[in-house]
């Protein structure tokens, strides 16, 4: 589907949410028209357009401080080739009710470009291979032909269905291939982390006597563990220049190689490269704060990647991040996207940094990113006795014992909604379609997130709650990694391993306080179906506190607690798995209720089960009677109303899990003589609409989702995770 097709899919008229997505200024706002055959001493009519965008904003400044307000800038068709990284600051944008708009202006695509479309006479080389002059000074990470990303020069060869980035080789650097290189100096190794946990990136730099290559790098994720001996590959060897698709830029001769594939015309293709990191930066850490920008309908493309600066530990994370992406946010206000395409972008899609405030997102499609989709991180510094590092520790007597932030660089009240994020992690596999680390209040809703490396969805931290993941479909994930879940959370916050603190101990007495003075508010899981490749479909790991999970369809993996407190889960189908209960401190205040398991629990490790566990039914195929669910009980030492049986689900190989009325009413009825309570009770405590489980409503451009029979069941438990 391209984007015009998806945006006449999509419609042009946005729902209602926190936003005045759809506010118009007051009075007849001015126009500018920015076209790519334009010129900048135009007076910016539609017959006479601008050719900058940077002419635009000149003039959009000059009609604020004429009239308070900014302009309206519409883009015209066409690529539209960025000289230099877009700044958008307090100067250009404008109130939430009276933002700065920049808008696409008729139907023809309108691509902001981070790079450069070469004029190149292609003559033939060798074996397929053709070559062409380049402008002297020309470097690239990234080739484009016709829109379409192409293979830097690799071994083993690109295989589109090969697990891991997209093919892999033992041998990748043995000596004997090492060897036949005349210049490796520049070239690129990628590998998975041994434990599979992300992955690892390194710049060569030359060989060594022995033949070995020497590197620089590694340094992605903040876990202390070496590249995996078998899944890695090799990337940016001209003698490796062999299979359709792939290319390579000799910057000492100017000289530009391509195998191109078949049914590429080379006379007309349109050839494009990549000079710039991020199109578009709003705000600024150290200006005033920005008010007030509206962008719609235009789509992003050719930034570049950005693995090697991956550097910035986050608070006792795996993860390291770059914070940079195709847009960049940060200490700005009322910020709003509409149908906006970010198409094969070198690192992040988006990162939303800092102070940020009502950020939102709708009805966007993130496709082919090179990192994460969309992130949203804050300063260490609004985090009180912040720990960079999975290994920092502290202690009782020297924590700060204040609730919340300790100042405002955060992102807060932001959302995304009704978007399709979909392949990204292309370069970097310790990414995430929504990354979400030191935030409040970001709203995932109705969004299609599939096809990633890692998880659909991750919280990387407890700072500081709020958050919210309504009507979405994650799957298709962990595909290239293992331990992990269709939606990942971390909670390493200040009680997590401190020192002179008990964890069996926490939630009582004078420690009452510690688990949720970072996890303020609680975060809610809600109406949402989940697919895990390799791990669990929620996975609630490492202490991750203060957690909602309610009436989710739990397609593959099941769900996940490991340490951590104040967890609820109500109302859930785990389809072919189960709950799994990992390392729970004494007190830990959970309640599980009401949700269906195929099988019984999997614990590791328990020292306590939580405040209550109990109205659970277990899938039992062809159980002609529902009874007691006695496995159930002898586990959890609760349970006592828990039942077993055959659900008959009206359509489970179709994905739909609705119960019929029949098991309804048999539960009721044995759940109303164990309590001694009547059905209206029942009823009135929400008992029994919340057995009725299903996929909630779908996004306008939601692809067709998974059902049964498109998932292969994964037993999580039975994987040797390192973690365990």
């Amino acid at each position: 589907m391209n984007r015009r097709q998806f945006l006449r899919n999509v419609g042009a008229v946005a729902v209602g949410g926190p936003l005045a997505l759809n506010a118009e200024g007051p009075g007849v706002e001015a126009e500018i028209h920015v076209s790519p055959s334009g010129d900048d001493l135009n007076p910016a009519t539609p017959v006479a357009p601008v050719r900058t965008l940077s002419r635009a904003l000149q003039l959009s400044r000059k009609c604020k401080h004429e009239t308070g307000f900014p302009a309206l800038i519409l883009l015209h068709g066409g690529v539209h080739e960025l000289s230099a990284t877009l700044r958008l600051t307090s100067d250009d944008a404008g109130t939430a009710a009276c933002p700065l708009r920049i808008e696409a202006f008729g139907d023809s695509e309108t691509v902001l470009s981070g790079g450069s479309r070469l004029s190149l006479e292609w003559k033939p080389y060798r074996d397929g291979i053709y070559q062409a002059s380049v402008p002297p000074g020309t470097r690239t990470d990234q080739l484009f032909v016709n829109g379409q990303r192409q293979i830097l020069a690799r071994y083993p060869n690109f295989d589109k269905n090969a697990c891991y980035f997209n093919g892999t080789a033992i041998d990748a650097l043995s000596p004997e291939r090492v060897r036949r290189w005349k210049h490796p100096e520049g070239a690129y190794v990628h590998g998975l982390q041994a434990s599979l946990w992300g992955s690892l990136h390194y710049r060569v730099t030359g060989r060594n006597v022995e033949g070995f290559l020497t590197m620089e790098g590694g340094w992605q994720i903040d876990r202390d563990q070496p590249m995996h001996k078998e899944f890695r590959f090799v990337e940016g060897i001209f003698e490796e220049l062999d299979a359709p698709g792939e290319w390579y830029l000799d910057e000492g001769s100017s000289t530009l190689y391509f195998y191109p594939p078949s049914g590429i015309d080379l006379k007309r293709a349109h050839v494009d490269i990549v000079r710039l990191v991020n199109l578009i930066e709003i705000g600024s850490k150290e200006a005033a704060t920005a008010h007030g920008v509206r962008l719609r309908g235009l789509t992003f493309r050719h930034t570049q990647r950005t693995f090697m600066q991956t550097r910035e530990q986050l608070l006792r994370s795996d993860w390291r991040i770059f914070r940079g992406g195709a847009l960049l946010i940060e200490n700005a206000e009322d910020i709003s996207f509409e149908d906006c395409f970010f198409d094969q972008v070198g690192g992040n899609a988006v990162f939303v940094s800092g102070h940020a405030r009502r950020v939102g997102f709708r009805t966007c499609r993130i496709e082919e990113a090179g990192s994460n989709g969309i992130c949203f991180v804050g300063r260490p510094g609004a985090v009180r006795n912040a720990l960079l590092g999975y290994s920092q520790e502290a202690s009782l007597d020297q924590i700060d014992r204040k609730l919340g932030p300790k100042d405002d660089a955060y992102p807060r009240d932001c959302f995304v909604d009704d978007c399709l994020i979909a392949r990204t992690g292309r370069f970097e596999k310790q990414s995430a379609g929504v990354h979400i680390s030191t935030s409040c209040e970001i709203r995932v809703t109705n969004c299609s997130i599939y096809g990633v490396p890692r998880a659909g969805i991750n919280i990387g931290d407890g700072t500081f709650g709020g958050h919210c993941v309504d009507g979405c479909d994650v799957f298709d994930t962990v595909l290239e990694t293992s331990d992990h879940g269709a939606f990942n959370s971390w909670g390493r916050d200040r009680w997590w391993h401190l020192h002179g603190a008990n964890e069996d101990d926490l939630l009582t007495g004078s420690l009452l306080d510690l688990p949720t003075l970072d996890a303020v508010q609680p975060i809610v899981l809600t109406r949402t179906r989940w697919a895990c490749a390799h791990g669990w479909d929620i996975d609630l790991d490492d202490g991750s506190t203060n957690y909602r999970i309610t009436e989710n369809l739990c397609l593959c993996g099941g769900i996940k607690f490991r340490e951590g407190f104040l967890r609820t889960a109500l109302d859930n189908v785990l389809v072919n798995n189960t709950f799994h209960p990992h390392v729970w401190p004494a007190h830990t205040g959970d309640v599980i209720q009401r949700n269906i398991v195929f099988a019984p629990y999997q614990p590791i490790r328990m020292r306590g089960w939580g405040q209550l566990i109990d109205l659970n039914f277990l899938q039992r195929d062809g159980a002609t009677a529902t009874k007691s669910a006695e496995d159930l009980q002898r586990l959890s030492g609760q349970d006592a109303l828990s039942l077993e049986g055959d659900a008959l689900f009206l359509d489970p190989v179709g994905g739909d899990f609705s119960l019929r009325r029949s098991l309804q009413r048999a539960v009721l009825t044995s759940w109303v003589y164990h309590i001694g309570n009547t059905e209206f009770g029942l009823r009135d405590c929400g008992c029994l609409p919340r057995l009725r489980i299903s996929q909630s409503g779908s996004p306008r451009h939601r692809p067709r989702s998974p059902s049964l029979g498109d998932v292969t069941p994964c037993r999580g438990w039975e994987l040797p995770f390192a973690t365990l």
